[in-house]
């Protein structure tokens, strides 16, 4: 999937070519990239919960949430193309009274969440340095992650202590998805 800026054809020439999704994933989309979005919502802590989605680019799994939930998200993007595109579909979508596009890098972002969710943005040590900031005492990490998914959590708990729960990605026999809560740097 690329965005050929079909939702904002005065700006054509900036978005043309921006890869959004991997070409190796079109025939598996749905799968991939939807219902691997879609698997997230479960893990909502209460009706209307807060989310930000970290490294949104094409909206995965940002948008595919705001779909499903209630509550407002916020979708972090620091690249200027790809926020312009997120901030176009959530137009179109209808979604703009409940969906905030920060076109800026994590660290700068500001706002207390109740899920912060992120796919394939970082490893999970360096993931957790960078959001912490955006969490209270009750915020749940929703965290897909592939099948390195204990190795990850093994170097993370080095630094970090948390409540973890593993569980399987209804997508993936080799994926997992890390819900973290009680995060907080060791001292």
């Amino acid at each position: 999937m690329r965005s050929n800026c079909s939702l904002r054809s005065h700006s054509h020439s900036k978005c043309r070519g921006q890869n959004l999704i991997a070409p190796s994933t079109l025939g598996t989309i749905w799968e991939r990239h939807v219902l691997d979005s879609a698997q997230l919502v479960r893990f909502e802590p209460f009706n209307g919960a807060s989310w930000v989605d970290v490294g949104s680019g094409a909206g995965l799994p940002g948008l595919i949430v705001a779909l499903l939930v209630k509550g407002p998200i916020t979708l972090i993007e620091p690249r200027r193309l790809r926020a312009e595109f997120l901030s176009d579909v959530v137009s179109k979508l209808g979604l703009a009274d409940r969906v905030t596009i920060e076109c800026a890098k994590v660290e700068r972002v500001q706002g207390k969440f109740d899920v912060i969710t992120a796919r394939a943005v970082a490893a999970l040590d360096r993931l957790l340095a960078m959001t912490e900031h955006l969490s209270k005492s009750e915020t749940v990490w929703v965290l897909p992650k592939g099948k390195n998914a204990q190795t990850e959590l093994a170097q993370a708990q080095v630094n970090w202590h948390c409540d973890v729960r593993v569980e399987q990605s209804c997508t993936d026999p080799e994926s997992q998805i890390l819900v973290l809560t009680r995060v907080g740097a060791k001292k």
